[in-house]
């Protein structure tokens, strides 16, 4: 499994209890038929997520653990452990039903992970709340300047969007590693606001009970 700083981020999260409006996706169910063969199917308990394939990644890692499903992805040649870049997408199941619990305050819980991991280096910038297909969302990057023990000390970065979906919590996340740095890494607005707007492309659809789950398409799943 990855090692990756969010692994410590939901972690993080469980022990504390841790762009534009996409419409039309929200109140409907899916038609699997008119989905393009460059979209990718993920069915993550209450909800059925549908995203387009990210160029150049190929599918790495897929887990459910409890109430806790993960996705990973990584550039073709890299694998879980060795990578420069991650697409990650995330359920917790039931979370929606707390009624203290709001997108902002998920996401930010995740990103105390990365402060957990590297407080000295640490940096963060809110993109805010946002929508994404139709759900209350928030996003946030969070970085570390410098993670990993001597012999294999990097930075790594991430753009998290945290979604209250119709039952579930959904993450859709973008990581990178880079040198390590004795200072905190710098946020790059032109690079990650393109990202941001690949991730809220997503949408997001209600699974009807009794109804056979798609099989996740586009990528080696594994």
């Amino acid at each position: 499994m990855s090692k990756r700083v969010f692994l410590l981020a939901w972690v993080g999260f469980c022990v504390c209890s841790l762009a534009t409006a996409q419409g039309g996706a929200k109140d409907g169910t899916i038609d699997f038929s008119k989905l393009k063969p460059s979209e990718i199917v993920i069915p993550i308990f209450s909800e059925i997520v549908v995203l387009p394939y990210p160029d150049g990644f190929v599918g790495a890692y897929e887990h459910t653990n409890g109430t806790f499903f993960i996705d990973e992805m990584v550039l073709k040649g890299e694998t879980v452990d060795q990578w420069t870049q991650m697409r990650t997408t995330t359920g917790k199941q039931g979370l929606s039903s707390d009624p203290n619990l709001t997108p902002r305050l998920f996401t930010e819980r995740i990103a105390v992970g990365f402060k957990r991991a590297c407080p000295d280096t640490f940096s963060i910038k809110e993109a805010g709340s946002i929508k994404v297909s139709g759900y209350d969302a928030f996003a946030a990057w969070a970085s570390c300047g410098t993670v990993g023990s001597a012999g294999s000390a990097h930075s790594e970065s991430a753009l998290i969007v945290g979604v209250n979906g119709r039952q579930d919590y959904l993450s859709v996340q973008w990581a990178e590693r880079g040198p390590a740095s004795s200072q905190p890494i710098v946020y790059d607005d032109a690079k990650w606001a393109g990202r941001l707007k690949e991730l809220t492309a997503v949408k997001i659809y209600p699974r009807v009970p009794g109804e056979a789950a798609p099989k996740p398409s586009g990528g080696d799943q594994k």
